[in-house]
Protein backbone atom coordinates (compact mmCIF):
# COMPACT_ATOMS: atom_id res chain seq x y z
CA UNK A 1 0.00 0.00 0.00
CA UNK A 2 0.97 3.88 -0.80
CA UNK A 3 0.18 6.72 0.92
CA UNK A 4 -0.02 10.11 -0.85
CA UNK A 5 0.78 13.23 1.07
CA UNK A 6 -1.65 15.58 -1.08
CA UNK A 7 -2.16 18.33 1.80
CA UNK A 8 -0.80 21.48 0.58
CA UNK A 9 1.30 22.45 3.64
CA UNK A 10 2.64 19.18 4.42
CA UNK A 11 4.31 19.26 0.90
CA UNK A 12 5.08 22.45 1.47
CA UNK A 13 7.11 21.59 4.90
CA UNK A 14 8.42 18.08 3.35
CA UNK A 15 9.83 19.83 0.55
CA UNK A 16 11.28 22.51 1.98
CA UNK A 17 13.37 20.26 4.37
CA UNK A 18 13.99 17.63 2.08
CA UNK A 19 15.62 20.35 -0.22
CA UNK A 20 18.56 20.79 1.42
CA UNK A 21 19.52 16.79 1.34
CA UNK A 22 18.36 16.33 -2.44
CA UNK A 23 18.90 19.45 -4.07
CA UNK A 24 15.70 20.35 -5.48
CA UNK A 25 16.44 23.59 -6.11
CA UNK A 26 12.96 25.06 -5.35
CA UNK A 27 10.66 22.52 -7.58
CA UNK A 28 8.20 21.12 -4.88
CA UNK A 29 6.77 17.77 -6.51
CA UNK A 30 3.31 17.35 -7.11
CA UNK A 31 3.03 14.83 -4.12
CA UNK A 32 5.35 12.31 -2.18
CA UNK A 33 5.61 8.85 -2.07
CA UNK A 34 5.73 6.61 0.70
CA UNK A 35 5.44 3.10 1.81
CA UNK A 36 2.76 1.10 3.94
CA UNK A 37 2.98 -2.42 4.97
CA UNK A 38 0.20 -4.73 4.22
CA UNK A 39 0.75 -6.10 7.25
CA UNK A 40 1.74 -4.30 10.61
CA UNK A 41 1.35 -4.91 14.40
CA UNK A 42 -1.76 -4.51 16.39
CA UNK A 43 -1.32 -0.90 18.31
CA UNK A 44 -0.71 -1.44 22.12
CA UNK A 45 -0.13 -5.01 21.76
CA UNK A 46 3.16 -5.63 24.20
CA UNK A 47 5.97 -7.99 23.45
CA UNK A 48 9.00 -9.29 25.55
CA UNK A 49 11.99 -11.81 24.24
CA UNK A 50 15.19 -13.00 25.95
CA UNK A 51 18.02 -11.11 23.70
CA UNK A 52 19.01 -14.03 21.72
CA UNK A 53 15.36 -14.33 20.75
CA UNK A 54 15.06 -10.59 19.59
CA UNK A 55 15.80 -9.79 15.67
CA UNK A 56 17.83 -6.67 14.77
CA UNK A 57 17.14 -5.52 11.16
CA UNK A 58 19.29 -3.54 9.76
CA UNK A 59 19.10 -0.32 6.99
CA UNK A 60 20.36 -2.39 3.78
CA UNK A 61 23.19 -0.74 1.95
CA UNK A 62 22.44 0.21 -2.00
CA UNK A 63 24.08 0.84 -4.99
CA UNK A 64 24.67 4.68 -5.69
CA UNK A 65 21.41 4.86 -7.66
CA UNK A 66 19.35 4.16 -5.02
CA UNK A 67 21.11 6.97 -2.36
CA UNK A 68 18.42 9.11 -3.66
CA UNK A 69 14.55 9.71 -2.73
CA UNK A 70 14.08 9.82 -6.66
CA UNK A 71 13.08 6.81 -8.67
CA UNK A 72 15.26 5.31 -11.00
CA UNK A 73 14.40 3.72 -14.58
CA UNK A 74 16.88 1.11 -16.27
CA UNK A 75 16.82 1.78 -19.46
CA UNK A 76 19.06 -0.37 -20.80
CA UNK A 77 22.17 -2.47 -19.74
CA UNK A 78 23.93 1.05 -19.08
CA UNK A 79 22.00 3.86 -19.25
CA UNK A 80 19.35 4.89 -15.98
CA UNK A 81 16.85 8.00 -15.39
CA UNK A 82 14.49 8.92 -13.14
CA UNK A 83 11.19 9.03 -12.96
CA UNK A 84 9.43 12.73 -13.32
CA UNK A 85 8.24 14.38 -10.47
CA UNK A 86 8.51 11.30 -8.20
CA UNK A 87 10.15 11.34 -5.09
CA UNK A 88 10.12 9.39 -1.68
CA UNK A 89 9.63 11.02 1.43
CA UNK A 90 13.27 9.78 2.37
CA UNK A 91 15.64 6.95 0.74
CA UNK A 92 14.56 4.09 -0.44
CA UNK A 93 17.05 1.75 1.85
CA UNK A 94 14.99 3.14 4.61
CA UNK A 95 11.81 2.88 4.14
CA UNK A 96 12.28 -0.88 2.85
CA UNK A 97 13.48 -1.76 6.17
CA UNK A 98 10.94 -0.36 8.27
CA UNK A 99 8.20 -2.20 5.84
CA UNK A 100 10.12 -5.18 6.57
CA UNK A 101 10.20 -4.91 10.37
CA UNK A 102 6.35 -4.28 10.44
CA UNK A 103 5.90 -7.03 8.08
CA UNK A 104 8.12 -9.53 10.12
CA UNK A 105 6.63 -8.23 13.98
CA UNK A 106 3.05 -8.45 12.39
CA UNK A 107 3.36 -12.00 11.23
CA UNK A 108 5.80 -13.73 13.08
CA UNK A 109 4.95 -12.09 16.40
CA UNK A 110 8.81 -11.75 17.44
CA UNK A 111 10.15 -8.39 19.13
CA UNK A 112 12.12 -6.56 16.29
CA UNK A 113 14.40 -3.95 16.94
CA UNK A 114 16.02 -1.61 14.31
CA UNK A 115 19.90 -0.88 14.39
CA UNK A 116 19.00 2.24 16.81
CA UNK A 117 17.08 0.81 19.14
CA UNK A 118 18.46 -2.59 21.40
CA UNK A 119 20.29 -1.77 24.57
CA UNK A 120 22.65 -5.02 24.75
CA UNK A 121 22.48 -8.38 23.02
CA UNK A 122 21.10 -7.67 19.49
CA UNK A 123 19.92 -11.23 18.91
CA UNK A 124 19.75 -12.42 15.40
CA UNK A 125 20.20 -9.71 12.79
CA UNK A 126 19.05 -9.25 9.35
CA UNK A 127 20.90 -7.10 7.02
CA UNK A 128 21.68 -6.89 3.82
CA UNK A 129 21.52 -4.94 0.07
CA UNK A 130 18.78 -3.50 -1.66
CA UNK A 131 20.10 -4.05 -5.42
CA UNK A 132 17.22 -2.50 -7.16
CA UNK A 133 14.22 -0.40 -6.30
CA UNK A 134 12.65 1.24 -9.38
CA UNK A 135 11.42 0.42 -12.52
CA UNK A 136 12.95 -1.95 -15.98
CA UNK A 137 11.77 0.25 -18.78
CA UNK A 138 12.68 -2.61 -21.24
CA UNK A 139 9.72 -4.74 -19.40
CA UNK A 140 7.15 -2.01 -18.07
CA UNK A 141 7.91 -3.10 -14.58
CA UNK A 142 8.77 -2.23 -11.08
CA UNK A 143 11.61 -4.49 -9.75
CA UNK A 144 12.90 -4.66 -6.06
CA UNK A 145 15.65 -6.68 -5.55
CA UNK A 146 16.90 -7.77 -1.95
CA UNK A 147 20.08 -9.85 -1.09
CA UNK A 148 19.62 -10.93 2.70
CA UNK A 149 22.12 -11.84 4.99
CA UNK A 150 20.93 -13.38 8.30
CA UNK A 151 22.90 -13.63 11.02
CA UNK A 152 22.47 -15.91 14.11
CA UNK A 153 22.92 -14.39 17.55
CA UNK A 154 26.34 -14.49 18.44
CA UNK A 155 27.10 -14.92 14.92
CA UNK A 156 27.80 -18.33 14.78
CA UNK A 157 26.34 -18.70 11.37
CA UNK A 158 25.37 -16.94 8.41
CA UNK A 159 23.22 -17.21 5.68
CA UNK A 160 21.96 -15.49 2.61
CA UNK A 161 19.40 -15.44 0.20
CA UNK A 162 18.39 -13.45 -2.58
CA UNK A 163 14.45 -12.16 -3.38
CA UNK A 164 12.82 -10.66 -6.12
CA UNK A 165 9.70 -9.13 -7.40
CA UNK A 166 8.32 -7.58 -10.56
CA UNK A 167 4.89 -6.12 -10.90
CA UNK A 168 3.04 -4.61 -13.98
CA UNK A 169 2.87 -0.81 -13.74
CA UNK A 170 0.57 -1.16 -16.53
CA UNK A 171 0.32 2.54 -17.85
CA UNK A 172 3.24 5.17 -18.08
CA UNK A 173 6.17 5.46 -16.27
CA UNK A 174 4.21 8.12 -13.71
CA UNK A 175 4.61 8.69 -10.24
CA UNK A 176 1.43 7.23 -8.66
CA UNK A 177 1.40 4.03 -11.13
CA UNK A 178 5.14 3.29 -10.21
CA UNK A 179 4.74 4.31 -6.88
CA UNK A 180 2.16 2.06 -6.40
CA UNK A 181 3.67 -1.20 -7.88
CA UNK A 182 6.70 -0.12 -6.03
CA UNK A 183 4.88 -0.84 -2.72
CA UNK A 184 3.47 -4.34 -4.27
CA UNK A 185 6.93 -5.55 -5.15
CA UNK A 186 8.30 -4.33 -1.98
CA UNK A 187 5.45 -6.13 -0.02
CA UNK A 188 5.61 -8.80 -1.77
CA UNK A 189 10.02 -9.14 -1.13
CA UNK A 190 8.62 -8.46 2.88
CA UNK A 191 6.54 -11.18 2.90
CA UNK A 192 9.16 -13.26 1.28
CA UNK A 193 11.66 -12.39 3.81
CA UNK A 194 9.16 -13.32 6.34
CA UNK A 195 8.17 -16.77 5.73
CA UNK A 196 12.29 -17.28 5.59
CA UNK A 197 13.23 -16.25 8.91
CA UNK A 198 10.23 -17.78 10.39
CA UNK A 199 11.09 -21.16 8.41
Amino acid sequence: MIRHFRTPLLIAVAAVSLSACIGLGGKTPPFLLTLDAEAAPPAGAARTAADASTLTILIPTAPQKLRTTRIPVQQDGSSVTYVKDAQWVEAPNRLFQRLVSETVAARTGRVVLDEGQYLTAPGEQLAGQLMEFGVDARTGEAVVVYQAMLVAAGGKSVTQRRFEAREAIGGKVEAKPVGEALARAANKVAGEVTDWIGG
